[in-house]
C-alpha cells in the first residue's frame, strides 16, 4: 500500500493521540511502568494533541510542524517537529501505528522531518531523545545516521524519570543529504 506523507492538521488530533497512546503501550512496555501506560493514557494523550494543534506560537519559526503518515484513510505514523529554544529542530515524536513498524513508514516519516528541517529551518541541526532501553529506536536511529549526543534522564507521566539518549542530525548532514 502507498504511503502518503503531508502536513498534519488540528482535525488530526483524535487519531495521533490514539495512535500515539497505543505505540506508547507497545513500545514502552516493560520500559516504562505499568501505570504511565494505563486506562488514563488515551485521553491524557488526547489533551495534549488538541492543545498542540490548536496553539497560536506566533510565527512559523516558532510552530511546531506535525508530520502524518497516511495509508489509504488510515492514519500510520506521524512525526512532530519542534522549534528549541536553543536553535535547534525537536524531533518530538515519531510514532508507527503498531503492527505497522518495519515496513519503511518510520523511515519516510524521519526522511520527511529531515527534509523539512534542512528546507525550512536551514543551518540547524535536528536532534531527538529515546529511552535507553527502547533498544529498537535506538537501532534504528543509529542505522539512520544519527549521533549519539548526549546521555541524562527523561520525565514521563507520573514522575516516572528514565535514562534516555540524546541523538543528532548535525545541520551539515542535513543540508547535504536533505535538502
Amino acid at each position: 500500500m502507498i504511503t502518503v506523507i503531508r502536513q498534519g492538521t488540528a482535525r488530526d488530533a483524535e487519531a495521533v493521540a490514539d495512535l500515539h497512546a497505543a505505540s506508547w503501550r507497545t513500545a514502552y512496555a516493560g520500559i516504562v511502568p505499568d501505570e504511565a501506560l494505563g486506562d488514563g493514557l488515551a485521553a491524557q494523550r488526547r489533551e495534549i494533541w488538541e492543545l498542540r494543534l490548536a496553539a497560536d506560537y506566533g510565527g512559523p519559526e516558532t510552530t511546531p510542524e506535525l508530520l502524518v503518515a497516511e495509508q489509504g484513510a488510515e492514519l500510520v505514523g506521524f512525526a512532530y517537529l519542534v522549534p528549541h529554544w536553543d536553535g535547534r529542530i525537536l524531533l518530538d515524536n515519531l510514532h508507527v501505528r503498531p503492527g505497522l513498524t518495519g515496513g519503511g513508514i518510520g523511515r519516510r516519516l524521519l526522511d520527511a522531518a529531515r527534509v523539512h528541517t534542512a528546507r525550512r529551518h536551514p543551518g540547524t541541526d535536528l536532534y531527538l531523545e529515546v529511552l535507553q532501553a527502547n533498544t529498537r529506536a535506538v537501532a534504528f536511529y543509529e542505522r539512520e545516521g544519527a549521533h549519539r549526543t548526549a546521555v541524562r534522564e527523561g520525565e514521563f507521566p507520573g514522575g516516572h524519570v528514565l535514562p534516555e539518549y540524546e541523538y543528532t542530525w548535525p545541520a551539515s548532514d542535513l543540508a547535504r543529504h536533505w535538502s
